[in-house]
């Protein structure tokens, strides 16, 4: 019987690389992949500690460039079959809409967005074929709930929502399982790497910025364990039923939707701002 294949996007860190340990430990045949294969030391050592290094395999893929989609789909010929597909790989831009420039906005959906839905439309064709297949896609808290500061990276979440509701309905006739995970603030390196959420003294939204800092920088021993959102993947991957649309998790993810779907948006905007200007 062939060992069922996953594949991860964006494995080099955070919760792609424990992803793709969860699901090697499932006994899945993982093909890690990331952008740049020079940072998949941790990735492989992990997997050496953990005796799993047979179960992966790491390939390079930029989920923003053409070529590599193509060579991606070249490489995914020689599987047998694509069981799971995690689409991971993410970036966020931060700042206040009105300093971000178009470009901006266009380099978060490039890879939130249009990667996520060129790497789907390169594993599709496999799971019809075998008519089954799951797709996970790594969605945020932001993608239900606006937060100021973050609109370019809550706007790329907000249309993944929307494209896998709509890919669940199309792919359900096949077989094919679409699912999104809506993490809240876990201990991951992605807010590292937000350039642009950082003070300006310049800037006419200085005062703004200075009390989103400290109230990210107050809440950072709130931060979950990323390990929480790579089991939840691999429970996903392998339940028998048919797993569900959305998985929220993190601490106060339950209760922020909650507050979004039973209080009137005025009400909800005064309690954003008073915790951000008490």
């Amino acid at each position: 019987m062939n060992r069922k294949t996953a594949i991860v996007t964006g494995s080099s860190s955070g919760f792609g690389l424990l992803c793709v340990l969860e699901l090697a430990l499932k006994g899945f045949t993982v093909i890690a992949t990331m952008r740049d294969t020079s940072k998949a030391n941790n990735l492989l050592e992990l997997a050496k500690e953990r005796k799993l290094e047979t179960n992966i395999q790491v390939i390079p893929l930029d989920v923003t460039s053409s070529d590599s989609i193509r060579e991606f789909k070249r490489i995914l010929d020689n599987y047998s079959q694509i069981d799971v597909l995690v689409n991971n790989a993410g970036l966020a831009v931060g700042g206040f809409s009105e300093e971000l420039s178009l470009e901006d906005y266009r380099r978060q959906f490039e890879t939130n967005f249009f990667g996520v839905i060129a790497v789907t439309n390169a594993v599709l064709p496999h799971m019809r074929a075998r008519k089954q297949g799951r797709i996970i896609n790594m969605s945020s808290i932001s993608g239900r709930f606006g937060f100021p500061g973050l609109s370019a990276y809550s706007a790329s979440k907000h249309a993944l929502e929307g494209y896998s509701e709509s890919l669940r309905l199309e792919l359900r006739p096949f077989g094919i399982d679409v699912t999104l995970i809506e993490p809240g603030s876990y201990q991951t390196n992605i807010w590292t790497s937000v350039d642009q959420l950082q003070n300006n003294p310049n800037s006419p939204y200085t005062f703004y910025m200075e009390n989103l800092l400290k109230e990210i920088n107050n809440s950072k021993t709130d931060y979950g364990d990323p390990r929480e959102v790579a089991k939840l993947t691999a429970q996903i991957a392998t339940v028998p039923d048919t797993p569900d649309l959305r998985y929220p998790i993190g601490k106060g993810v339950k209760t922020n939707l909650f507050f979004k779907k039973t209080l009137p948006w005025k009400m909800l905007e005064k309690i954003v701002l008073k915790k951000l200007f008490p």
